[in-house]
């Protein structure tokens, strides 16, 4: 499994999300707790940005009709959003947050 700097660490704000594009994938970096998780930045209702959203503990909220989405595991988890995000996997090595997007 490969994987590709997404930001620096200390960039990314606690309960924010961040938009990068990574081999052409938009893709919303969230910090939770120190935890970071990054899934599809755009919402599976209608193909709204999610990194302008609501972040709300394990949860991002679409900030066009309100969807709501598990950050760790990409579940839909209100309407009007019926379909998961993806997910990628993340690790955070000397101040770099890495996103693995096989």
């Amino acid at each position: 499994m490969s994987f590709i700097k997404a930001a620096d660490f200390d960039h990314l704000d606690e309960e924010s999300a961040l938009r990068v594009v990574l081999a052409g994938k938009a893709i919303a970096l969230v910090k939770v707790g120190g935890a970071v998780y990054a899934v599809d930045d755009t919402c599976t209702h209608e193909k709204e940005s999610l990194s302008g959203g609501f972040i709300d503990e394990d949860t991002i909220e679409c900030p066009r009709h309100g969807a709501m989405f598990d950050l760790k595991t990409g579940r839909a988890l209100s309407l009007p959003a019926t379909r998961d995000l993806n997910t990628y996997e993340v690790k955070v090595e000397n101040g770099e947050i890495l996103v693995s997007i096989e």
